[in-house]
């Protein structure tokens, strides 16, 4: 069961589009249309009776929406996933993220390589330049699992643990991939799987998924819904 919160004046337009098994959490907005600090309380509260929190994606950097993620971020008990506009939020705030941690099973991190710049306040060159051991020490310095994400895509959790991907093509470096691959590890967490896990697996599966659509519509032709389509075809194939 999934539920999309998205600014009140928004929910009808959402309704419209949005998949059938989808519900809506209408949430107060800011005059830019996006998320208002004052969504905290009705956050707060709805998520009391979830198990996977997923934040980030489509949220914009407005002061405002951003002051509730991490607002969001802190109080969160239940497994989460950080994602996109999640993760810029962080950005001059990690001081916050270890405590958060300890409070719930898992927090992971989505970011590619110019959003862990942006989070450590360095070049992206750098970050290519030691991407296994940066995902490492990242994931043991804030408690987390980390997914960098790119060419042989690397998971790391707070243990040490590693894990190299092998699936995926340039084709899905496409406008919401990554919200693809965000879906399919919380699809995976709440299923029960731990943090380093549910990354692992969701790596390997959305690489698949995009593999195989790039069969069928070329790296060139695809777009992130084509990844969506794939993942039962994905699954099967994994055994």
């Amino acid at each position: 069961m999934v539920t999309l919160g998205v600014p009140e004046r928004l929910m009808k337009v959402v309704i419209k589009r949005k998949p059938k098994e989808t519900m809506i959490l209408p949430l107060p907005q800011t005059k830019e249309g996006t998320f208002s600090l004052s969504a905290y309380v009705k956050i707060v509260d709805f998520i009391k009776a979830v198990d996977i929190l997923v934040i980030g994606p489509g949220l914009t950097q407005n002061k405002s929406t951003q002051g509730l993620v991490r607002k969001v971020i802190v109080k969160a008990h239940q497994s989460t996933v950080i994602d996109a506009d999640g993760l810029n939020a962080l950005a001059g705030h990690l001081d916050i993220l270890p405590a958060a941690c300890d409070l719930r099973p898992a927090t992971i991190l989505t970011p590619h390589a110019g959003e862990m710049a942006r989070l450590l306040g360095c070049t992206v060159k750098k970050i290519e330049s030691n991407r296994e051991f940066i995902a490492k020490k990242f994931a043991q310095d804030y408690n987390c699992t980390v997914i960098l994400k790119g060419h042989r895509t690397v998971v790391a959790d707070l243990n040490a643990k590693i894990y190299i991907n092998k699936t995926g093509n340039p084709g899905m470096a496409t406008a919401g991939s990554g919200d693809v691959l965000t879906g399919i590890i919380g699809a995976f967490l709440g299923q029960g799987l731990n943090a380093f896990d549910a990354a692992k697996f969701a790596v390997y599966l959305h690489g698949l998924a995009g593999d195989l659509a790039a069969e069928e519509k070329t790296e060139m032709g695809m777009i992130a819904s084509d990844i969506i389509e794939k993942i039962p075809e994905a699954i099967k194939r994994s055994g």
